[in-house]
């Protein structure tokens, strides 16, 4: 099975996953899929994943668009990173609960999680 190409299809249209750091509980985030990665966005006024920020790997549980039912766990890398201009404007237009597009983004971290085989 090509875990990208699932995901691919998984997270087209989808806006939220479970992320579950190493030692922590899962948790429902809302993230963006792109060039191969889920990216999120963490920060105090923004949504938490306690453990995340300095763990290098966690789990993420993908949902079926069709069933939404429990489709697939993902072992990935977590990397901290800053978000080109591309990315930055995705995940501003993807965030579901955002005030305002005209305000600027709350977040203060952005992390890119890379499947690992």
């Amino acid at each position: 099975m090509d875990i990208t190409r699932l995901l691919d299809a998984a997270l087209r249209k989808a806006a939220a996953v479970w992320v579950r750091p190493e030692g922590h509980p899962p948790r429902l985030v809302w993230a963006l899929w792109r060039d191969g990665a889920v990216w999120l966005a963490t920060g105090p006024s923004e949504q938490e994943v306690p453990g995340l920020a300095g763990s290098a790997t966690a789990v993420v549980t993908v949902r079926s668009p069709s069933t939404h039912s429990h489709l697939v766990d993902v072992p990935v890398a977590v990397e901290e990173v800053s978000p080109d201009d591309a990315v930055s404007a995705a995940l501003a237009t993807t965030r579901l609960n955002r005030p305002s597009l005209a305000a600027p983004p709350a977040w203060t971290r952005v992390h890119r999680l890379v499947p690992t085989p």
